[in-house]
């Protein structure tokens, strides 16, 4: 349910059939063509730019095309009652009565009312931090962001895949393998730790440790190379059982989790070059010297190249090393590879603040891969800087002292991390005040939001009434104050947050638009304490039947929003 499209299909389809009297030659193209929420001071439910758009195409003038408009739609339209044209020729529309309450009834009857009703299909990998141990905070805004973006295009209507990718091979993983063998023999034999800056000090690795002593009694583990891959295993065991039990904190589950050992062992970088070389992408070839280097201290050595230039990368790039091995991006290009042969539609990846110079290549190469089929949309998440009684707090994971997952949830409660990671754009910093998101104020986005909710079911617990699918009200007593009109509208907008966040990934405009709901809400709530007349109870009963409809739009609004951000609602606060 969309009142803009449907409302935007009646006035196309009107300008078609009065082509002639508009005396307009070019109509068929309505493209750039929109309905919009007005500015609040203009007192509209509508307005359209379609008398502008379409006299640029048919140079004339827009102003008096606009008022040929409006008179045609007044006519024609039964929905619209009243229209006002602003500025160069904008069209402001009042939806008459009639059409108010049959689109109340009909977003009422809508469950999941704002979807897009779209039917594609979708891998979104997100997480994917080293398995080196438990998550800090900088994962936790990618991880939120990826499970509300899957939550987000499931409401949609989508077939959603939420993968991890486990980065469980290369030189990170046998340090961490090290350190816990390290750990093991300090533990069995008092040898103490060495301070190297290679190895992983924190405190869960000697956690793992004790776990894999635990349930191995019988074996020696003094050789580290003897009991190498046996350790690997145990050990990257217990550290995703810390993972994925963070992520469960969250409220976080993956589908599928897919592991770069198994690229080595399938042998699947050999697969993915082949199938570039045929392609004519990959060739042998030198690299240009990095920027800022000069040539002459540049060692020219021969290795397999990526041509990735050819889909809109800076450079090419390399898939050996200079001792003839892979690269992290040759396995990462294996890695989509097998995406691309699992016939998803749509890839997105989730990204580190540290990977943004990541994107251009990987894109590249799904691109070559898929030949030009399937798109990688890739979107970064920027740092988040943690604040506790006006004091920055600091991680480091190499020094083992880094903010935990866990540590944040120690602090403040899911529904307030879910949130507040999501408030402003994923592309920017984010600031998250310990402080701020504990407050039971206006100033907490999460708690007001909860709040107007809980407010909707104290009141609907004293008139012993449920949330209603319909409420039956005749046009003719239909008559909603201001503040009413401007929920209504702001109602009707939800859809098109919808679509927005869902066509760029805008998340943070879902909790943003849901603050402003809620706001108005507290104010509609208020107002009764200043004025009789905004009552909305009176004599154990409820006043106007236009204060049911109000409350059951804003309550079902607010549960398909806090339901894609994941967030819970509480009835009694």
């Amino acid at each position: 349910m969309n009142i803009f499209e449907n409302h935007l299909s009646e006035i196309k389809k009107l300008i078609i059939s009065e082509k002639k009297s508009l005396k307009l030659n070019y109509v068929n193209d309505f493209r750039g063509v929109n309905l919009e929420v007005p500015p609040e001071q203009f007192n509209f439910d509508l307005s359209c730019n379609i008398s502008m758009v379409l006299a640029k195409k048919n140079k004339i003038d827009p102003k008096n095309l606009a008022i040929r408009l409006k008179d045609i739609f007044l006519n024609k339209i039964e929905n619209f009652s009243e229209i006002d044209i602003a500025g160069p020729g904008f069209l402001n529309i009042k939806l008459s009565k009639s059409a108010l309450i049959n689109n109340i009834h009909s977003i009422l009857k809508d469950k999941t009312y704002g979807s897009t009703k779209s039917n594609e299909t979708y891998n979104i990998e997100f997480v994917s931090a080293n398995p080196t141990g438990p998550m800090h905070v900088g994962h936790c805004r990618g991880a939120i962001y990826g499970d509300v973006l899957s939550n987000l295009l499931r409401f949609n209507g989508n077939k959603v895949t939420k993968e991890y990718y486990i980065n469980d091979y290369g030189s990170q993983i046998r340090n961490f393998i090290k350190s816990v063998h390290l750990r093991i023999l300090e533990i069995k034999y008092k040898k103490k730790f060495p301070k190297n800056e290679n190895l992983y000090p924190g405190l869960y690795i000697k956690d793992i440790a004790e776990k894999i002593i635990k349930e191995n009694t019988k074996i020696n583990f003094d050789d580290l190379e003897k009991n190498f891959e046996f350790l690997k295993r145990e050990s990257l065991k217990f550290s995703m059982e810390l993972i994925k039990k963070d992520l469960k904190l969250l409220g976080i589950t993956h589908d599928n989790f897919f592991s770069e050992t198994d690229i080595v062992n399938k042998d699947l970088v050999n697969k993915a070059v082949k199938i570039l070389k045929e392609r004519s992408f990959v060739e042998e070839g030198f690299l240009q010297p990095p920027k800022g280097e000069s040539s002459a201290n540049w060692k020219k050595i021969k290795r397999l190249i990526f041509k990735s230039t050819l889909f809109g990368d800076d450079t090419d790039r390399a898939l050996q090393k200079n001792d003839g091995s892979w690269t992290y991006f040759a396995n990462d290009v294996a890695y989509h590879m097998d995406k691309v042969n699992r016939n998803y539609k749509n890839l997105i990846n989730i990204l580190g603040a540290d990977h943004t110079g990541y994107v251009k290549r990987i894109t590249a190469a799904v691109s070559a891969l898929s030949e030009n089929k399937i798109k990688l949309n890739c979107k970064v998440c920027q740092l988040v800087k943690l604040y506790k009684d006006g004091a920055p707090f600091k991680m480091s994971k190499r020094a083992g002292e880094f903010i935990s997952a866990q540590d944040l949830l120690n602090e403040v409660e899911k529904d307030q991390i879910r949130f507040m990671m999501l408030n402003r754009s994923n592309d920017v910093e984010l600031d998250f005040d310990f402080d701020k998101v504990k407050e039971k104020t206006k100033d907490n986005p999460v708690f007001y939001v909860q709040y107007a909710y809980a407010r909707i079911n104290s009141l609907l617990r004293t008139l012993n009434l449920s949330l209603l699918k319909e409420i039956s009200i005749s046009e003719k007593y239909i008559n909603f104050n201001a503040l009413e009109e401007r929920i209504v509208r702001k109602v009707f907008e939800w859809p098109k947050i919808i679509e927005s966040a869902s066509r760029k990934f805008d998340l943070h405009k879902i909790p943003f638009y849901l603050y402003e709901l809620s706001t108005l809400f507290h104010a509609y709530w208020s107002k009764g304490n200043d004025d009789r007349n905004y009552k909305f109870i009176e004599k154990e009963q409820i006043k106007r039947k236009e204060i049911l409809l109000v409350i059951n739009l804003v309550a079902l609004v607010i549960q398909n929003g806090m339901s894609i951000l994941g967030v819970s609602l509480p009835k009694k606060m």
